[in-house]
């Protein structure tokens, strides 16, 4: 019998992931990696969560400590992103760095066959390129594809998605019809380790430095007001600024040498090339002349049409058919053909 290693998370959707592999004919065992200390995914707490469904599923379960992995590559990262003037994605660095990862490298050493998880996206092989796919879920109001582009071959190879042709609705009624305590459990909406959404606050109590005030200076070079410190402002935002404005005006860019926030108005917050690094192919390795694709620089933009070229070994040009707003450095620059992903990037 093949054996899988189902992650739970303590949630609804791990612990269907669970259930669905049994179904499948897996040998199966869950696991839960305790990230941080506090609440929300990755918290001792959720593990208690995630262990008292495996222990109603009647599996063996593994509770793994990986809180100095995860301080370094994500929470770390995370930190110097905001403080560099960029926006961070948490998500898709700790699945690229740290549950995927960690938990195949556990798989491995435990005889797993597979490991699974509780996305909402679909892996399918390709035999004429010998290359493992990733596909958008079927429900495309849940599909978790643009926080997993950085997924390599290997791991690919070794997961099972058995939710990506799911709907939330059928994972809730399974979970209900089984008895799940954490059946209608609510999704999880904030970074994990912020779970009141702070961001600053959370940063002031990492490094230990109160963050100092400084200007807001519009393009034009009119000094507008006083900001609380950049790492409170994202690019593109509008509200909660605490200016009294003539009309509304947005967050540009950050400049981390004056410590100028920099504003506009809307129009120049418009782009039409955008730039990444660190990034990572599915299909293929690299891309050699263009390709026409379809991205978005954001979790719940609308993708539109581009241009993909790749200018260096770890850097790519995407040129889109129609300007994109507030491309924002350190989110994430993920591309399309149909419902295939074709990979993505760090945008610069």
């Amino acid at each position: 019998m093949p054996k899988a290693l189902a992650a739970m998370s303590g949630g609804v959707d791990s612990a269907v992931t669970a259930h669905m592999l049994m179904n499948a004919g897996y040998e199966t065992a869950g696991i839960n990696l305790r990230l941080f200390d506090g609440d929300g995914c990755g918290s001792e707490k959720e593990s208690a969560a995630a262990k008292a469904v495996a222990e109603l599923l009647s599996i063996p379960f593994i509770s793994y400590e990986s809180k100095e992995l995860f301080k370094n590559e994500v929470i770390s990262r995370f930190v110097k992103t905001y403080e560099a003037g960029c926006t961070p994605n948490p998500c898709v660095e700790c699945n690229r760095r740290v549950k995927f990862p960690v938990i195949c490298r556990i798989a491995d050493e435990k005889g797993f066959d597979k490991i699974a998880t509780g996305h909402y996206a679909r892996i399918e092989y390709d035999a004429g390129s010998g290359r493992y796919l990733l596909y958008k879920a079927s429900d495309g109001t849940k599909d978790q594809s643009y926080v997993l582009y950085g997924l390599n071959q290997s791991i690919l190879s070794k997961t099972l998605f058995p939710l990506g042709t799911m709907t939330k609705k059928e994972v809730r009624e399974i979970a209900d019809s089984l008895s799940f305590p954490n059946a209608q459990k609510k999704d999880s909406q904030d970074i994990c380790f912020v779970p009141d959404g702070d961001y600053p606050s959370f940063i002031e109590r990492f490094t230990g430095k109160k963050r100092e005030h400084g200007q807001f200076v519009h393009t034009s070079g009119a000094v507008l007001g006083e900001h609380k410190g950049i790492i409170c402002y994202t690019v593109g935002q509008r509200k909660g600024l605490g200016l009294a404005l003539p009309h509304p005006m947005f967050v540009l860019k950050k400049d981390t040498e004056s410590n100028r926030v920099i504003l506009c108005d809307g129009p120049e917050l418009y782009r039409r090339v955008v730039e990444a690094n660190d990034i990572n192919f599915i299909p293929f390795s690299r891309v050699d002349g263009s390709l026409r694709v379809k991205a978005r620089t954001r979790y719940n933009q609308k993708e539109q049409w581009a241009t993909l070229t790749q200018t260096d070994e770890d850097r790519i040009r995407v040129e889109f058919d129609e300007p994109v707003r507030a491309a924002a450095p350190g989110q994430s620059l993920v591309m399309y053909d149909g419902e295939l992903l074709i990979g993505g990037g760090t945008i610069i």
